[in-house]
């Protein structure tokens, strides 16, 4: 969330921030993020609301504290990965208040989002897109526009995270083999750097295991 809102702020976008932890909306002043104690008046008349957080109920919580402040018409980004049911209960609850709702989970994780890297997979309706898409284009490197429905997207990040499991699960258990074996798990990275089965994932993650 930190990343997002700086390279929001980098690219223009005038930026209020509020966290569930105060410290970490005020450590973004520096970067030209205006930080505020209460969600509702950190929305107040905001044309753009993002939501990025751990969870659904972390998402519900943070949006019924916004709920004083927010306008009807609002677009509300949703880029947390939350579930199936959760991204249904918000895609209901924006209707209710008459928010146009995006459903837009990223792919990346902490360095990405700094780089402004992130893949937003994002679902929702046509009317107000290129609104969203001004936001997308600040924080990630490419947008995928799954469905004019909400909660697409979602079931997609679900699909993709079993591939992101998987590699991460095969990565660890064939370093692990290696060095049971006795042998010296890096010429497993070395092994297959520059072949087909190597990627940048397997790289990052591959070097990260290496270290401990």
């Amino acid at each position: 969330g930190a990343a997002v809102a700086r390279n929001l702020a980098r690219k223009g976008f005038a930026v209020r921030a509020w966290n569930r932890s105060a410290a970490k909306a005020q450590a973004l002043a520096a970067d030209g993020v205006t930080p505020f104690e209460n969600a509702a008046d950190a929305v107040r008349g905001a044309a753009i609301v993002v939501t990025v957080l751990k969870d659904g109920p972390a998402v519900t919580e943070a949006i019924g504290a916004a709920l004083p402040g927010l306008a009807k018409g609002v677009v509300w980004l949703q880029l947390s990965t939350v579930g199936i049911e959760a991204i249904d209960e918000l895609s209901s609850f924006a209707d209710e208040h008459g928010f146009v709702f995006y459903d837009a989970p990223v792919q990346g994780t902490r360095q990405p989002a700094e780089q402004g890297k992130l893949v937003i997979l994002a679902s929702g309706p046509q009317d107000g897109r290129e609104t969203a898409q001004s936001v997308f284009d600040a924080i990630g490197q490419r947008t995928l526009w799954v469905s004019d429905t909400a909660g697409a997207s979602s079931r997609l990040k679900l699909a993709l995270n079993a591939y992101v499991f998987a590699l991460t699960h095969g990565t660890a258990e064939t370093l692990a083999i290696a060095r049971a074996l006795g042998v010296d798990p890096a010429l497993v990275i070395e092994a297959v750097t520059g072949g087909p089965l190597d990627s940048g994932y397997f790289q990052g993650k591959g070097a990260a295991m290496l270290k401990g």
